[in-house]
Order: structure tokens, then sequence, then C-alpha cells
């Protein structure tokens, strides 16, 4: 659609000028494929500690990834020629993980421009691909609704993933499309006595109805409802492969993914495979360090809720909106480092709180050194001693620095031990001040540091 655009030169540069007969579909021979292996990917993931994984089965491109009849523009008949979705599902599936698969093709009837006759788009030999030919502000046909539902019950019958995530641009297609498939998706689950969940941005489904995502964003402060973050592993312009590209720091990741837990939301990681179906060994290598982290801590993550407050420290700082696009934390250096566009990344003063049954879980996103004071976990008075510190708040004095939500008394704490080192370490519980832990003597892993908390 912008030649002229940094990304449409980019294309021109590396594939050559779009015309009338060369456009995105010469592509799909580039797509070879002939080293994806669903097992190794499954594997990786698994590895990694993900809970849930799977691919887009359709991109706003047009291009289905699994064998579907309603287009012979798919990767079991073009490309690999293989069916990605079904060899990945049943895969990932048998490592015991949720299976995902993501949607974008809702966006297809405007994402090529099928009025533009200077584009291959305008040909109706490639509206398979393309989408039907329409003129441009022109709502979907009923052909074209029919189709993209059909697609999704093709997936959803023939591969039964767990989780449906929607893109944006749900909300062109007519309503009751939507409804029916979401009541075909939501009783399938039942009928196969499964739990399934279909995520949405926006306000395309209504609060209750799925699972609400934000891309490359998070919640800014603790919510009382569930929420997702699609973000990727890159740190760069792409969802998908691009040499050069960077890749998060390990350190960011964890942080990214403690932060949004803490705040009651979840992590989808994008992972961007090359053309011959290699995951590049940045990525790999960043998904296997998360999981050495989560071996050790793990527990602070996995069945946990959000606490009653979720942090303290610089990165707990509240803006006014209750969800804001923050860089995704991302572009951020080592703990600590200033960055020019982010400021100060998380770092020894960030504290994220999570909790299971009686334990609360402190997740420290750096190393404090010899000891810690979690500040949130007393009541403050502005009085450091004395009787009127403990239990007092006067929130005209001590307003901008008081956290809401629960606090520990002294006589209900059972232990306190650090993820990974399991010995009891000691603690005081100091009124108005905070709760000051001291450490091990070795760290246990490498990048963010969990307390636990037992409570009696």
């Amino acid at each position: 659609m912008n030649p002229e655009s940094e990304w449409g030169r980019d294309f021109e540069r590396v594939h050559g000028k779009l015309t009338p007969d060369f456009g995105y579909k010469d592509l799909i021979p580039k797509f070879t494929g002939e080293n994806f292996n669903a097992d190794e990917w499954a594997d990786l993931f698994a590895r990694s500690g993900a809970k849930f994984a799977g691919p887009v089965a359709e991109h706003h491109d047009g291009f289905a990834m699994w064998d579907t009849k309603y287009s012979k523009w798919n990767a079991a008949q073009m490309g690999p020629k293989r069916d990605v979705v079904g060899e990945l599902g049943k895969a990932i599936k048998n490592k015991g993980m949720k299976f995902v698969t993501a949607f974008h093709h809702s966006a297809n009837w405007y994402f090529f421009p099928t009025w533009d006759k200077t584009k291959d788009a305008s040909n109706p030999e490639f509206s398979g691909l393309y989408g039907p030919i329409h003129e441009e502000g022109d709502v979907p046909t009923k052909e074209y609704m029919d189709e993209w539902k059909g697609k999704l019950i093709e997936v959803v019958d023939n591969y039964q993933p767990d989780f449906v995530w929607f893109d944006f641009a749900l909300d062109i297609i007519r309503e009751d499309y939507v409804k029916d498939f979401v009541t075909h998706y939501y009783n399938s689950g039942l009928d196969r006595n499964a739990e399934v969940i279909i995520s949405y941005k926006h306000h395309d489904l209504p609060p209750g109805v799925g699972l609400f995502d934000l891309e490359l964003g998070a919640a800014s402060k603790l919510t009382h409802y569930d929420w997702i973050t699609d973000t990727t592993i890159d740190n760069g312009p792409s969802w998908g492969y691009r040499p050069n590209l960077e890749y998060e720091p390990v350190n960011n990741l964890i942080d990214n993914l403690v932060y949004r837990v803490s705040n009651n939301g979840y992590l989808l990681l994008n992972i961007g495979p090359k053309w011959d179906g290699t995951i590049p060994e940045e990525a790999k290598n960043a998904l296997l360090g998360m999981g050495e982290w989560l071996k050790i801590n793990g527990e602070a993550i996995y069945g946990t809720r959000a606490w009653t407050k979720s942090g303290e420290g610089p990165g707990h700082e509240e803006t006014e909106e209750e969800y804001e696009v923050v860089g995704d934390l991302k572009d951020l250096g080592p703990d600590n480092e200033e960055d020019e566009d982010e400021g100060a990344d998380f770092g020894k003063d960030d504290i994220r709180f999570t909790t299971k049954g009686n334990v609360l879980y402190a997740t420290i996103l750096g190393w404090p050194g010899k000891s810690v004071t979690i500040k949130s976990l007393v009541r403050h008075s502005g009085a450091t001693e004395g009787k009127k510190a403990w239990g007092y708040v006067d929130l005209d004095e001590d307003a901008q620095g008081h956290i809401s939500g629960y606090y520990l008394y002294p006589d209900e704490i059972d232990s306190i031990t650090m993820l990974g080192d399991g010995n009891a370490l000691d603690w005081e519980l100091i009124p108005a001040v905070g709760l000051k832990v001291q450490m091990p003597m070795q760290r246990p892993c490498d990048h963010a540091y969990v307390l636990k908390i037992v409570r009696k």
C-alpha cells in the first residue's frame, strides 16, 4: 500500500519492485520450511517454561497455515507443503502444553489494495490470497464473512485448540458472525470437557466473553480482571524474522513476565522463525534462559494469583491510565543503566508480589546486596519509631508513599526462604520501615530473586 514508506522501500530492495505482475504472492516459493520440525519446536517451548504455545494459523496476508478447504493458498499445498497447524498442535499437546492458534484474517479485507490496478492484488486470479476485489472503504461481503467464520470452525473442529487468539479488526466482521463463532467454540470445549479461551483486542468482544489482550503493553496497575500481553522476543520492528535483529536480554524478558503476572496478567511471547523453519539461535538462547529461571522460580509464577497489591519501587509508579503502551518495558538496558527513551530499567528497588495459598512471593528484580527492606509490607505513618508507628496511617501526611492492600503482622510470618536456596533467612518486621530480610550468601540464579514468605 505504501511503497515509498521505509518498509515498502525495504521490501523492494530485498525482493524487487512491486508491479501488476510481481507482488507478495511471489514470496511463497521462498517460504520453503525444509527444516521445520514441530517436535523440536515444542520441545524448545516446553524447556522455556511455556504452558501454552502455537502458530499464527492465518495472518493478515490470507495464507493459511493448515490444509484448508476454503483456499488453495495454504502451507499444505504451497511453500513448505506441510500442515503446520496440525503438526504443531499434535507436538505441543504431546508436551503437555495448551495449544494456541492465532488469527488475523479478518484484516485481510483491507490489508492488500485490491482496488489498486498498479498492484497484482487487483488481479482476481489471486483473490484467494489477497481477498476479494472491492473498492477501498467497502464493507466486507457475506461471502467474505462466511469464509472468515468457516476457517475458524474448520480449525476448531479439526485441531481442537485450547486458546483462540484474535488480532485487531475483529470488529469489522458483522457481530452475529462473531457471536456464532464464539458460541461454537465455547460449546465445543464443553462437548469435549475442555477449558478453552478466546482473547481479543480493544473492545472487540464485550467484557467477560474472553481474555483482554494488550499488544506491546501492560496494565499500569493491578486490575480486577485477567488480561494478556502479546509481545515479541526481538527488540526490532518485526514480528517475523529479519537479519540483524536485536533480541531482548533474558533479564528483560523475566522482568516483563513478573511485572505482568503481579498485575493480574499473562505473557504471550512471539518468536519469529526463518523461512526455512529454523528458530534463530538468539531466540533459542533467550527462551532457554527463561526456562532455567523458571525451573528455580516458577513456583512464584505458575498457579499463582495477584495479591492485593502488585509491588513497589520505581517500576510501580502508576499512571492515571489503567493501561498503557510503555515501550513494552522494552528498549531497556541492563539493570539501572539509563536509556535515552525509557529511563531506568527494573532493578533491585523493584519488588513484585504474587500469592498462592498461605504463601506470599516477593520477587526482587535485581540483587539487593546483603539485605532487602520491603517497605510496602508494613503501614507507614510518617514516624519511624515509637508506638504510633505501627498500624496507623495518616493519609494526609503519607498518601504519596501509601500503597493500599494488606500488610503483614509480625506474628503471622512462619518462615522466609529464597527459592533455589531453601535455607531459613533472618528477618525483622520494623514498624513504619518495612520487612527487612537478610539475603543468602550466594545468588541462586542469574536474574530476579524470589523470597518465599510462608504465613501461619
